[in-house]
Parts: structure tokens; C-alpha cells; sequence
């Protein structure tokens, strides 16, 4: 049986750092991937995943709806909304370009599966940088985002609280205590009988949404609002069984295949 084609765009940046030296000093530039742990996660399952980097999805990704519809669902991760509204067709050359912000909310509502992760640039992020306040893709979301920094950052660390019953397709095998998150975005739910909350922060972190699904026209639609590893998803949290098993219970909602 073929595998089911996911896409995860974002996840990945390069930080560049001078070393000193007593007198001398000298550069080095380093380039991460965030989302190997969801992809380890996602071998050997029922998800072919295409991993697009951040500075791949400038120029890769599609630029047609036909070009999406290769994919059942796409998970944007720590990416914010200006690199895909500033191909270098529009950013150095002036030239008009298709929005595919509008692209992914009608791929969306053609029946497409939409998953947006926290990160410090995806709903609105570090100093609201991640810029997806009143996009078409926020359109498409179960949650809308808050016009400036939303980061939740918690050192001390909170303990997911789970409000969707055990048997939701995307909370099966996910029995007992989760582990400790460091981190989150704060959106707001949308109140529409379609969005669900299945999971949210304590109350002493706010009880902001954490985990919240909905439709969006024939599609589904996943908001989760921590990270997918480190910093705001500890080692403890990648390592935990039920890692693996969110993640493919999400994917298999998404895609409409539970």
C-alpha cells in the first residue's frame, strides 16, 4: 500500500558566531534541523514525509495548488509567514507572484490537512516575527494568533493537561502522564462546534490551548502550540513512547485516515 505524502516545511536555521582568540578571531557559520526527531518518529509508519527546509521553501515550495495537492497534509513548523510571501521573484525583482498563504488556506479547504507547530516563529513568536495575525493561513487555523509576542516560555517546566476524551483518534495509546514541556505559544480557540480543545496548558501557566483541532471547508485543521524538539519539547519528551504515537495519531486525523 502506498504511503500517505506529508510535508513539514520550516524546522531548520543557520546561526553564524565569532570565536576570539587572544588577538586573532575567526567565523563559523552552522546550519540545524529541527525536526529529526519527528521524522525518526515518522520511519517505518504509514507517512511519507518530505522534509523542506526553511531556506528550501522559499523558492520549493509550490506555487500552484496542483503542485500541493501532491501532499494529504502539510505541517509548517517554526517558519514565518514572510518566507513564503517574499520569493525572490517579488523580493528582487518586483514581479507579481501567487500568494500561497492563499494557496494553502484553499488547499485547505479543498480537503487538505493543515498542522501548525510552535516555534518562535510560527503563529506570531518572537516579538511577533512569526507575522500569521490575519493571514489567510490563521483563516484556515482552529485558533487565531495574537498581534505580538506570544511566546509562553516555562523553565520550570508544565505538564500538558489533556480535556479531549481518551478515546479522540489522535489521544489513543497516549494513557498516563505526559512529559514536561518548557514552552508555548499562546493562541485563542476559535468558538465553533467544529474546534476541539484536546489538550491545554495548567492554570497556573494560563490554560492556553495546547492541542486543538477543527475543520476548515472539507479539510482538517491541527493547531500544537509547543515545539516538536528542543528547546520547548525536552529530550524527555522525544524520547517518551507516546512521542511517536501522537504524532502518527495526528497525522492519521489530519489526512482523514481515522
Amino acid at each position: 500500500m502506498p504511503k500517505t505524502k506529508v510535508l513539514l516545511v520550516g524546522e531548520s536555521w543557520v546561526s553564524a558566531a565569532t570565536h576570539y582568540k587572544g588577538f586573532d578571531a575567526f567565523g563559523s557559520v552552522t546550519f540545524h534541523k529541527g525536526a529529526e526527531p519527528l521524522a525518526e518518529a515518522l520511519r517505518d509508519s504509514a507517512f511519507d514525509l518530505t522534509y523542506m527546509t526553511a531556506h528550501e521553501a522559499a523558492e520549493g515550495f509550490p506555487f500552484t495548488l496542483e503542485g500541493l495537492s501532491d501532499y494529504r497534509a502539510i505541517l509548517l513548523s517554526d517558519i514565518g509567514a514572510n518566507t513564503l510571501l517574499l520569493p525572490q521573484s517579488v523580493w528582487l525583482h518586483g514581479r507579481p507572484t501567487p500568494n500561497r498563504l492563499k494557496l494553502i488556506r484553499d488547499w485547505t479547504a479543498a480537503g487538505g490537512g493543515l498542522v501548525m507547530i510552535g516555534g518562535y516563529l510560527t503563529f506570531q513568536g518572537f516579538d511577533g516575527r512569526g507575522r500569521w495575525h490575519r493571514t489567510p493561513v490563521e483563516a484556515a487555523l482552529p485558533v487565531t494568533c495574537l498581534p505580538y509576542d506570544d511566546r509562553i516560555e516555562a523553565p520550570e517546566g508544565f505538564r500538558p493537561e489533556i480535556t479531549g476524551p481518551a478515546d479522540h483518534p489522535i489521544l489513543r495509546g497516549l494513557e498516563g502522564e505526559w512529559p514536561l514541556l518548557l514552552g508555548a505559544n499562546e493562541v485563542m480557540a476559535r468558538e465553533r462546534e467544529d474546534v476541539q480543545i484536546l489538550a491545554r496548558l495548567p492554570a497556573e501557566q494560563g490554560g492556553h490551548p495546547l492541542l486543538v483541532t477543527g475543520r476548515h471547508g472539507e479539510g482538517r485543521t491541527l493547531a500544537w502550540t509547543s515545539d516538536i524538539g528542543p528547546h520547548w519539547l525536552p529530550e524527555d519528551f522525544v524520547r517518551w513512547p507516546g512521542y511517536a504515537t501522537l504524532w502518527r495519531n495526528v497525522l492519521s486525523w489530519v489526512t482523514g485516515a481515522r
